[in-house]
């Protein structure tokens, strides 16, 4: 199993919409980032994502499941970039800010604190319990 974490602006995609589309779920897409992309393209059906708020809030607020692995991005009208489709599976029971990933000095290496412009990354398994730990989810 892959871990990964999403970045959106909460106004403009947030996790309460991606909750709302429900099981049919949603196009995770307009990534024009080649880095980013490269990283939506290693993504496998059923792999696990953490979801981001970003610029508004800093924090981790839950958990999207990938239905639909890397096909080109119909936002994208040069059809360079991609697009996946992930589906809702939780919120979390309290949110992990940026500020105490940055406190804990098992998750230094994430690239979430390295390179914070990136908007899609891999979660090792380790960083990913201690993550869910954070969050109260057992």
């Amino acid at each position: 199993m892959q871990y990964w974490l999403l970045k959106s602006e909460p106004n403009v995609w947030s996790i309460d919409q991606q909750k709302k589309v429900g099981e049919k779920g949603a196009y995770w897409d307009g990534v024009r980032n080649y880095q980013a992309a490269k990283n939506l393209k290693k993504m496998k059906k059923g792999n696990l994502c953490f979801f981001y708020h970003s610029n508004i809030g800093k924090e981790i607020v839950g958990i999207v499941e990938v239905t639909k692995t890397a096909f080109i991005d119909p936002t994208d009208k040069k059809k360079r970039f991609v697009a996946i489709k992930v589906k809702f599976k939780k919120k979390l029971k309290k949110a992990v800010t940026l500020e105490n990933i940055k406190k804990n000095k098992h998750l230094s290496q994430l690239s979430l604190i390295k390179q914070s412009r990136l908007s899609v990354m891999p979660i090792d398994f380790k960083s990913w319990k201690i993550i869910n730990k954070m969050s109260s989810i057992k």
